[in-house]
């Protein structure tokens, strides 16, 4: 008998201490290697893309039964059945990879984050595993060379020099193992007991291992799997935040990531994992969503937000102006982020003409002040009033955010310890001087800076 209990608490210990190794960062040096390099590229491209283009509602979310959802008083069966039927009518005859990945990077973008299948389960690449798909004959886009739409994208921006990274949906509305037929389904999760039922979750998990063995083992060498859906996840990670995500029956949805992240990373040894929300070994940096952190994070990270309102495409959408956008890049970037900027394509396949111009003027601003950008670490204290604060092989770059329409001030006053004596400003012709004061320093200028939207000094 004290043998059988010294086992069983030894396997309590074994479990104990492998979940507490879960929780931790990654750090294998291959992984912390590659996510610092991550951290370089600062500006990224995210394309939230899919049948639910067509109706211009927001992606997937319309056919979760949850009270915040509104379908204008539709009736939910029907609107269901009509929803998952638009795989028959999505056919984006002009859609161009090449076209997106060029205007991407004359944005001044670096990495790209692409919706290979949302929560509503239909698959935007090649797989084997379901019928719901751009490739399927159900879908009128199959017969076009570019059916398998992911394929053709990953091509195109890793011929334009980008990372590549595939968004991927844990949670799969339209797969029978995890909204089952036989029940109601009251919310996001799934609408069973997988204790219950172990085999018909296991067939669910088996799923979800092979779809991302596809897209980590057909694609080349892919750089960031971008994990969605939050709460599908192991109970060791809940708190009482995440609890709540697991909606009125709270079932666990353990799909196994180690096993997961070990045959991803098998052609991808320094493959970034971000099981987003999920902290620990497994999300290899974090992603606030729509929001920017008012600080410094102690860990990597990154802000991911759409440039209008929606992440998928809405014609009559509201986009931030390039002003807002350019102050929301030098915000993150000098708070240590990366800003993952999102834009949802037509169901046509055309990025909406007015992010087609934000994307325009931001590669303008960007290519005279990438400097400040690229591969910058945050300075002390990072921000003062209007001024951000970078840095980079010796260099202090401060940068003034000009409010719309504004001048270029002939002073600003700057708080920080600088220990430098020369400035520059970058785009521009006027000199500027860099004085010590009591209390700081002071940049005076002397010329007219005929510049938008943010002014770099260059201080060294």
């Amino acid at each position: 008998m004290k043998r059988i209990i010294a086992i069983a608490l030894l396997l309590i210990g074994v479990t104990v201490c492998a979940q507490n190794n879960l929780t931790e960062p990654e750090s294998d040096p291959v992984i912390t290697r590659r996510i610092a390099e991550w951290q370089d590229l600062k500006f990224g491209f995210m394309i939230h893309w899919g049948m639910y283009a067509q109706w211009g509602v927001v992606e997937s979310w319309s056919i979760c039964n949850e009270d915040w959802i509104n379908r204008n008083g539709a009736n939910y069966i029907q609107y269901k059945a009509d929803y998952q039927a638009l795989n028959t009518t999505f056919n984006p005859t002009k859609f161009n990879p090449e076209e997106w990945a060029e205007l991407a990077k004359e944005a001044g973008m670096k990495y790209v984050v692409f919706t290979t299948k949302h929560h509503d389960g239909f698959c935007m690449y090649d797989t084997k595993e379901t019928t719901y798909s751009t490739v399927d004959p159900s879908c009128p886009f199959s017969e076009n060379e570019k059916a398998d739409i992911t394929g053709a994208i990953v091509e195109a921006f890793r011929n334009q020099g980008f990372w590549t990274g595939l968004y991927f949906s844990k949670a799969d509305w339209h797969h029978p193992d995890y909204w089952a037929e036989q029940w109601a389904t009251p919310d996001r999760n799934v609408n069973y007991d997988p204790q219950k039922y172990p085999k018909r979750w296991q067939s669910f998990c088996d799923f979800t291992y092979n779809q991302i063995h596809e897209l980590t083992h057909n694609y080349g060498d892919i750089d960031i799997l971008w994990l969605d859906g939050g709460w599908v996840r192991p109970e060791y990670s809940l708190n009482d935040e995440y609890r709540s995500w697991l909606g009125c029956k709270g079932y666990i949805q353990d799909i196994d990531m180690p096993k997961i992240a070990a045959m991803a990373r098998e052609n991808n040894p320094d493959l970034i994992i971000v099981d987003r929300t999920v902290h620990g070994k497994y999300e290899n940096y974090q992603t606030p969503e729509q929001q920017v952190p008012d600080t410094l994070l102690p860990f990597p990270w990154e802000t991911c937000m759409s440039m209008g309102d929606s992440w998928s495409y809405v014609e009559t959408d509201n986009y931030k102006s390039t002003n807002k956008i350019v102050h929301l890049l030098v915000d993150i970037v000098a708070k240590g982020g990366n800003y993952l900027l999102n834009v949802g394509p037509s169901p046509e396949g055309e990025l909406p003409p007015t992010a087609v111009e934000r994307m325009h003027e931001i590669g303008k601003w960007m290519k005279i002040n990438g400097e400040a950008i690229y591969g910058t670490r945050p300075f002390y204290p990072y921000c003062d009033g209007k001024v951000r604060f970078t840095q980079k092989n010796g260099k202090i770059y401060a940068i003034y955010m000009l409010d719309e329409g504004e001048s270029m001030p002939k002073s600003i006053k700057i708080n920080a310890e600088l220990n430098k004596n020369k400035v520059r400003i970058f785009g521009s012709k006027a000199k500027a001087k860099l004085i010590k004061t009591d209390d700081g320093y002071l940049i005076n200028i002397n010329g007219d800076v005929e510049l938008e939207h943010a002014v770099v000094f260059e201080l060294k």
